[in-house]
C-alpha cells in the first residue's frame, strides 16, 4: 500500500518549502520491512514440516517449493503480488536482483529470474518462511535467518518409506534423487554448495532434536534477530 501524501502545511497548489523554512523530509519505509526465514533441508529430514510449525508459531505465511514455483510461473499472480509493493520495495527488489545477476553470477534463465524476483518480493515485505528453491542464497544476510535441517541417512530413508509407503530400496533411491536434484539446482543456478555449513545461521539435526524442538529453536532465533533490529 502506498504511503499517504503529506501536505506539510502548504496550501493547495503552493510550491513545497525547502531548507530551514520547511519541515524535515519524511523518511520512506524501511526495506526489507522485516525478517525472512529461509529453510534449506535434506530430503526426508522433515524440514518442510518444521518450517510449517515455525510459521504457525510466528503467525507468518509459509511458502513451500510448490507455491514458490507457482508464483514464479503464473504471470498474472506474480503481477498482482508486485502491485502490492510500495515504490521503495519495488525499487529495492529490482536493484537487488540486478546486483545478484551482476555480482553473484546468478543464472539468467528466465524461470530462475522469475523465481528470484518472487522471493525478493516476499522478503521485501518480511515475516515470511520460504522453503527451499535457493531462497537463502538470494536474500540479504542482514534480514534473513538461513536454516539448514539435516538428519542421518537411515532416518531420512525410514521417514520417506513410511510417508510415501515405499520399500526401503525405493525410499533410498527417492532420497538420493531428491538430494541430487536440490543440490544441482543450487549449484547450477546460484553457484553454491548446499553442504557448506558456514553459509547457514543454524544447522539442526531433526533426528536428535525432534520437529518440535527444531521449530522452537528457529522461532527463538527469529525473535532474537527481530528484536536486535528494532
Amino acid at each position: 500500500m502506498e504511503p499517504p501524501l503529506l501536505n506539510h502545511g502548504n496550501d493547495p497548489g503552493e510550491a513545497p518549502r525547502h531548507g530551514f523554512r520547511g519541515d524535515a523530509p519524511t523518511p520512506g519505509p524501511e526495506v526489507p520491512a522485516g525478517l525472512t526465514i529461509a529453510v534449506s533441508r535434506e530430503a526426508g529430514a522433515r524440514g518442510a514440516t518444521i518450517a510449517r510449525r515455525v510459521g504457525r508459531r510466528l503467525g507468518w505465511q509459509v511458502y513451500d517449493q510448490e507455491l514458490l514455483d507457482y508464483l514464479a510461473q503464473e504471470s498474472q499472480v506474480r503481477q498482482e503480488a508486485a502491485e502490492g509493493l510500495s515504490q521503495e520495495a519495488a525499487a529495492w527488489v529490482e536493484a537487488r536482483l540486478e546486483a545478484l545477476l551482476r555480482e553473484q553470477n546468478v543464472s539468467q534463465h528466465p524461470s530462475v529470474i522469475s523465481l528470484a524476483r518472487v522471493e525478493l518480493e516476499l522478503a521485501a515485505r518480511g515475516q515470511a518462511v520460504l522453503i527451499g528453491r535457493g531462497a537463502g542464497h538470494l536474500l540479504p544476510r542482514a534480514t534473513t535467518l538461513h536454516v539448514r535441517v539435516v538428519a542421518p541417512l537411515h532416518d531420512r530413508v525410514a521417514y520417506v518409506a513410511q510417508w510415501l509407503r515405499l520399500t526401503t530400496e525405493e525410499a533410498v533411491e527417492k532420497v538420493r534423487l531428491r538430494d541430487q536434484r536440490r543440490a544441482e539446482f543450487v549449484t547450477t543456478h546460484f553457484h553454491r554448495d548446499p553442504a557448506e555449513i558456514y553459509q547457514y545461521d543454524m544447522v539442526l539435526n531433526s533426528s536428535q532434536l525432534s520437529e518440535e524442538v527444531c521449530a522452537e529453536l528457529i522461532v527463538q532465533a527469529a525473535q532474537a534477530r527481530s528484536a536486535s533490529d528494532e
